[in-house]
């Protein structure tokens, strides 16, 4: 099984940009599609963005703004957010989907190992 571990977040104004990392451990990481994910306060978690080989997918909501990259020599993926809303305010997961299923169903249930998450609250 992967161990994932979140870092990056924090308290940043509208407009401003962060790049979260994902360090990966235990696994074959180039192998696994792997995902960010969000859940705010009294909400459910939310897809924000998946990765696999070369292609990327976004949620309707964060296209054009955030973008998800991975490095596998180092085992780590980033998600670089830009332009960002208060809206965004919520805790970041990444998570890993050993099956593949996950990039066409991109759903929390659908990816197998998951970070701790990190904070990102965004101010106006």
């Amino acid at each position: 099984q992967v161990q994932l571990v979140e870092s990056g977040g924090g308290l940043v104004q509208a407009g401003d940009s962060l790049r979260l990392s994902c360090a990966a451990s235990g696994g074959t990481f180039s192998s696994y599609v792997m995902g960010w994910f969000r859940q705010a306060p009294g909400k459910e978690r939310e897809f924000v963005a998946i990765l696999s080989g070369g292609g990327t997918r976004y949620a309707d909501s964060v296209k054009g703004r955030f973008t998800i990259s991975r490095d596998n020599a180092k085992n780590t993926m980033y998600l670089q957010m830009s332009s960002l809303k208060p809206e965004d305010t919520a805790v970041y997961f990444c998570a890993a989907d050993l099956s593949g299923r996950g990039w066409y169903y991109p759903m929390s249930r659908n990816f197998d190992s998951w970070g701790q998450g990190t904070q990102v609250t965004v101010s106006s």
